[in-house]
């Protein structure tokens, strides 16, 4: 595959050419650019008729990334004059690794149309197994992953995990449960519903199949922490009463469930304690401060810090987090493993990050906006974190798991991702 226009630079100055590891008798390595051919893919790659249609043709802003990969692009056509346009399905599917099957795992993924499920199927799909992904749709969307149905390693099923779901699988990514405030706290009792009832109906499969079972946790377990950064054997300091509480204590139970299955059933469980992630795909109106900043950016609307812009927050790039999901899966770790970057920021401070680095790219694909955009405060909500930083000891030694991706880096890859999207009209 060709290199990409764009390079990307890790923590330590080296070009990042792929993702993932081999490790622990599971090799995760695939290179970024067969990544980036799927999430920063244009949805159409024209505006003919179709008499016209040139196969090979790009939109600028998607072709610096996936030039040279248009055979696997879709090939929709965008109708301006009237805003519609004709679908059709991708002309080949991305190349997939050919594994025995004695290497190949059936792996159910739950959630895996939302943000991060997403990109784990499409990392779990180009390494060659056999995937099936499960999603009521609340929060994730077809979209995400419907470059893959119809391919004989993938299936796509409807189905809310509150109701038992049958199957046979080698491995469990437990990822349902709505994960943005504004989606959490629309209905508490389904967000607490979910976390229980779907962590309960996922680890009884995992009990019938045998099958090793991940749960995504969360930092918010951590609530609003009085120890940082936030060591895995730190309890909590959490408002069970509160708005965020449906969400919170939701995943403390959901980790009370999977280590009661571990003790009492010998079910074989991992536990990842996901910290902030942001990427591609993510839904840029769900209320994420990392979303917020950027496409408030990019409209020329003033970035809005809530508070006094003093409280902190740690950033991590989808492509670390995936690395650490399928690390700790194919580990030996049964102990509550932190996910997450140690790079902190103030809110206030990153609202400038965010402002710089969208100008810069603007900069540099000639689009001059009418003003500068200024960083606004407003007031803070409810039980709302002050420090977020994880103490990521365990990941580093258990898993050999560390960040590569600067912040700086995964932002820009993301203001260009919304930046194309709201070219072609899809944002």
């Amino acid at each position: 595959m060709p290199s990409s226009a764009v390079k990307v630079l890790d923590k330590n100055g080296q070009e990042i050419t792929s993702v993932g590891f081999d490790r622990f008798g599971f090799n995760s390595e695939v290179p970024i650019d067969d990544l980036r051919s799927l999430y920063l893919r244009s949805h159409y790659s024209s505006a003919k008729p179709n008499d016209e249609l040139n196969p090979d043709d790009e939109g600028p802003h998607h072709a610096q990334f996936t030039k040279g990969l248009s055979p696997y692009q879709s090939k929709s056509i965008y109708y301006p004059e009237h805003n519609s346009i004709s679908y059709t399905t991708l002309a080949r599917f991305p190349p997939v690794k050919l594994l025995a099957p004695s290497q190949r795992k059936r792996v159910l993924v739950t959630g895996g149309a939302g943000f991060v499920g997403s990109h784990l199927v499409d990392r779990l799909m180009l390494l060659g197994h056999d995937v099936t992904v499960l999603d009521n749709f609340f929060t994730g969307s077809r979209t995400t992953v419907s470059h893959w149905v119809g391919h004989p390693n993938f299936e796509l099923v409807r189905h809310d995990v509150v109701e038992p779901f049958m199957i046979e699988c080698d491995q469990i990514y437990h990822l349902a449960c709505p994960a943005s405030p504004p989606h959490y706290q629309f209905n508490a009792v389904k967000t607490v519903k979910t976390s229980f009832m779907g962590t309960l109906n996922m680890l009884g499969l995992a009990k019938r199949t045998k099958a090793r079972f991940l749960i995504s946790s969360t930092s918010e377990v951590y609530g609003d922490p009085e120890v940082h950064p936030q060591p895995e054997d730190y309890w909590g300091h959490v408002n069970p009463i509160g708005d965020r509480a449906c969400y919170d204590e939701g995943k403390r139970v959901a980790e009370t469930l999977t280590y009661g299955y571990h003790r009492q059933d010998g079910v074989d469980v991992r536990v990842a304690r996901i910290f902030n992630t942001y990427g591609p795909r993510m839904n840029p109106y769900d209320g994420r401060v990392v979303s917020n900043f950027i496409v408030q950016a990019l409209k020329g609307e003033d970035l809005t810090v809530y508070g006094d812009g003093t409280q902190t927050r740690s950033f991590q790039y989808i492509h670390d987090l995936v690395d650490g999901l399928i690390c700790l899966m194919n580990s030996d770790e049964t102990r509550p493993v932190n996910i997450g970057n140690g790079d902190e920021f103030t809110i206030g401070d990153f609202a400038e990050l965010v402002r710089e680095i969208v100008e810069k790219v603007q900069a540099e694909d000639g689009d001059k906006p009418s003003r500068q955009v200024q960083v606004v405060y407003k007031a803070l909500p409810n039980d709302d974190p002050q420090k977020r930083r994880p103490d990521t000891t365990r990941a580093k030694e258990s898993l050999k798991w560390q960040p590569r991706w600067t912040v700086r880096m995964g932002l820009e890859e993301m203001v260009r991702y919304y930046k194309a999207k709201m070219a072609e009209g899809s944002l």
